[in-house]
């Protein structure tokens, strides 16, 4: 089964949202924001999406699946199912339900920051459920555990403090994003400007420096999220290149503007894949980044 309405063409790597259900409701949350096509539409039972995700494979040759939420855990049989149908799987988690073991998979697991700093952003008790949740996953568990800060104006002072945190529990290893805010964003967690944002990548920088195997971003991907360069990046988004977004209707998947929504400012992008890609190909001569 395919979607006509899927760009016809090679994808090495697609995000996918299997579900707009989830255990809790996160002040940056793109899914739940007005503009975003998501919000109340019915879901597709496990059998059409794992069909569909199936031919979507062999149509685009995807190789690299992102599955997301929602909360994707809520629904388990999906993911046992859908791992076997790509040769790599990176599965988002808010943290608040139990890991699964499945083949080929990399769980990224979402805190941003101590205690009130997450929970303020997160919901209250989001922190804990977290840390028992990494505390339960078994020795001779197969996936990689890692997790990701989402970086806000809110938390920027606080993440080394949180690196201090998770290096004493089962995640393997963290990386930083940065808050990816919509048009005419005046929340508390955006900057506003990519010069403001410069602060909180600079202690990115300085903590990748301190603690180099423990925090997974690519240095230069961190370099190329500075103002000075990070239009460069976005006036050619490298994730909109490579990277198919696929977000749900009710009985097919669509292709929205981007895998952050449909309201998204571009312009003041800091999403991790996106600069992550960037380096890649400015690496191997690709882009003139």
């Amino acid at each position: 089964m395919t979607d006509e309405r899927i760009t016809p063409r090679f994808w090495p790597a697609a995000m996918v949202n299997v579900t707009n259900k989830c255990t809790l409701r996160c002040g940056h949350c793109f899914v739940f924001r007005e503009g975003n096509p998501t919000d109340t539409r019915d879901e597709m039972d496990d059998e059409t999406m794992i069909a569909t995700l199936a031919g979507l494979q062999k149509r685009h040759g995807i190789n690299t699946m992102l599955w997301m939420g929602g909360e994707p855990l809520l629904r388990p049989e999906v993911l046992r199912e859908g791992v076997k149908i790509f040769q790599r799987n990176n599965i988002t988690t808010n943290g608040t339900l139990d890991l699964i073991d499945l083949p080929r998979s990399i769980y990224i697991v979402s805190l941003d920051g101590p205690p009130k700093i997450n929970d303020e952003v997160r919901g209250k008790g989001s922190f804990d459920k977290v840390m028992k949740t990494l505390s339960r996953v078994p020795e001779n568990f197969g996936p990689t555990v890692m997790v990701q800060c989402v970086v806000t104006r809110k938390n920027e002072g606080s993440l080394a403090e949180l690196v201090e945190i998770l290096r004493g529990t089962r995640a393997q290893g963290m990386t930083f994003s940065f808050y990816v805010p919509r048009k005419n964003d005046t929340s508390e967690l955006t900057w506003g400007t990519l010069a403001r944002r410069d602060q909180a990548v600079a202690e990115t920088m300085r903590l990748k420096r301190k603690y180099p195997d423990f925090i997974w971003n690519n240095r230069r991907s961190l370099e190329l999220t500075l103002s000075q360069n990070a239009r460069a990046v976005t006036d050619n988004c490298p994730s909109k290149r490579f990277v198919l977004p696929l977000y749900l209707d009710r009985d097919a998947f669509v292709q929205p503007f981007c895998c952050y929504g449909n309201d998204v400012d571009c312009d003041l992008c800091g999403a991790w894949v996106v600069f992550y890609i960037a380096a890649k190909m400015e690496k191997s001569g690709a882009a003139g980044y």
